[in-house]
């Protein structure tokens, strides 16, 4: 039943149009709300509220050609609108066209000012939708042309380090230490030692470090993060007992706060290696495949997918969730599966395509979609799946000595934990590669580091790709937002091979380490 719109609109306040638009949409009636916002739309000329509720409708019922049109000729009139600017940037992130996401939030700051929150929330959204670059402009236009706080500073630091410019990082790491005493938990401690390998002890960082543990009312998570950066930069100067130490504190602190369950995890895990392969797949795009690079964190994904991406047919798109959020939304759906996957196929390709230049091969490096194989061939037959694989112990000593944002990687704090993952993960690895044997290919590290060249022409004649990568190339350095941030842009280098030895007679569970 439509629920009509009543004779009390007349004459009746803005407030109260929006009210019954609200229930309406609430109650599904969309056709009847975007008649409402339309006959509202013409009461209220100058409402943002109505325009923004009316292209939120248009892009709610799938018109998302005329939520665009709605909120661009707003924008036209209004372009200082930060409502709409947002609202914009995320209809265009949905439809992958990230190239217009940035161009519509940078447009924002080119007319007026805004406050500090505004530049915020944009960089914050910026960053979260995988571009870095756009954000740190932001971040350095408003330091140039308004107030010069110290959270623009952070920020700005936080994504320079992204971008590889570590001394710009370090520039804006200073301002805020120097004009915000609560800078210091702003994770900047942490950000401060990737910037480069330590070879001097005398290195004004330490000492800084150091201070900070000694100061009485320094919170738990950033102790906890100083500890992890005092662990990575003697671990750098090549003292591993001191290492050891503040790595071992740092760990017991993050291990104390974790919720994640090993028994959960090895449940999750057998349940996929149980589950028979579905009879319904898709028909593959003629023109592009993904590549899904996969593997236990810390086994190589960010160097292979940067190196892969060298090749003019391969772009990388970093590490991307959708396959996460598309397990979610089928395994709540009802009905039509086949059209779910088809929908769930055409949204996640948007974000992988987005609106640059084509190529044939595109890159999610996100590791733990090695739990996700089976999904990724129904959605794209023609997918290729690069399993990473390292030597055990010299992964779990680099999760050990990582501190992560993510509660799902919680399990780096405790060997016991590590080794049920790499355990699972080897699991998986290998019933999937049973199961898709010509989609499926396992990638040494250590072969990757000792002999780079070779192993990405075994790669590249796998993926069936034309002519070598350059050693270098010429693009704007792309935002790696990993903890490799630093290490992937040096020289390939193999000082990370049989790393765990140096550690062996500090930490005895480390050399007792095995995961079968």
């Amino acid at each position: 039943m439509t629920l009509a719109v009543p004779p009390s609109l007349e004459g009746a306040p803005e407030h109260a149009w929006l009210s019954h638009g609200r229930t309406l949409a609430l109650h599904g009636e969309l056709a009847a709300a975007l008649a409402l916002y339309r006959d509202a739309a013409e009461r209220f000329p100058e409402s943002a509220d109505i325009r923004l509720g009316w292209a939120g409708l248009h892009w709610q019922s799938g018109q998302h050609d005329a939520a665009e049109r709605l909120l661009r000729d707003w924008l036209q009139a209004h372009p200082a609108d930060e409502g709409a600017t947002f609202l914009l940037a995320q209809l265009l992130r949905e439809q992958g066209r990230l190239r217009a996401v940035g161009e519509t939030v940078r447009a924002l700051f080119e007319h007026g000012t805004h406050d500090i929150d505004t530049i915020i929330r944009a960089v914050e959204m910026l960053d979260d939708f995988g571009l870095p670059n756009d954000a740190f402009i932001i971040c350095e236009h408003a330091i140039d042309t308004g107030p010069n706080d110290p959270r623009l500073h952070a920020y700005a630091g936080m994504l320079a380090i992204q971008l590889g410019k570590f001394a710009r990082t370090r520039e804006h790491y200073a301002y805020a230490l120097e004009h915000e005493p609560a800078a210091v938990d702003w994770n900047i401690p942490l950000g401060l030692s990737g910037l480069q390998r330590y070879t001097d002890s005398s290195h004004p960082d330490l000492a800084f470090l150091q201070g900070l543990l000694q100061r009485p009312a320094l919170s738990a998570s950033t102790r906890r993060a100083t500890l992890f950066a005092l662990g990575k930069a003697h671990d750098d100067l090549g003292d591993y007992a001191a290492a050891t130490h503040y790595l071992r504190e740092a760990n017991a602190l993050a291990h104390a706060d974790s919720t994640w369950s090993r028994k959960k995890w090895k449940r999750g895990v057998d349940a996929r290696l149980a589950s028979s392969s579905s009879d319904i797949a898709l028909p593959p795009p003629g023109d592009w495949a993904p590549i899904f690079i996969v593997g236990v964190p810390r086994s190589g994904t960010t160097l292979l997918a940067e190196r892969l991406a060298r090749h003019p047919e391969v772009k990388n798109r970093g590490e991307l969730g959708w396959l996460e959020h598309a397990e979610q939304r089928l395994s709540s759906a009802a009905g039509d599966t086949e059209r779910m996957l088809e929908q769930i196929a055409r949204d996640v390709a948007r974000q992988l395509l987005q609106d640059d230049d084509r190529a044939r091969w595109y890159i999610d490096k996100q590791p733990m979609n090695l739990l996700r194989v089976d999904l990724a061939m129904r959605l794209w037959p023609n997918a290729r799946i690069i399993h990473c694989e390292r030597d055990a112990r010299d992964t779990a000593l680099s999760l050990w000595m990582q501190s992560f944002n993510d509660a799902a990687h919680d399990y780096a704090y405790d060997f016991g934990d590590i080794a049920a993952v790499i355990r699972d993960c080897r699991r998986l690895a290998a019933h999937w590669g049973k199961r898709y044997p010509s989609s499926f290919l396992n990638v040494s590290y250590e072969a990757l580091v000792s002999a780079p060249g070779e192993t990405l022409d075994g790669i590249a004649q796998w993926l069936g790709l034309t002519g070598r990568a350059p050693d270098d190339h010429e693009t704007a350095p792309r935002g790696i937002a990993t903890a490799s941030a630093w290490q992937a842009r040096q020289a390939v280098f193999t000082s990370s091979v049989g790393r765990w030895q140096h550690y062996a007679p500090y930490l005895p569970e480390l050399a007792a380490f095995d995961p079968r």
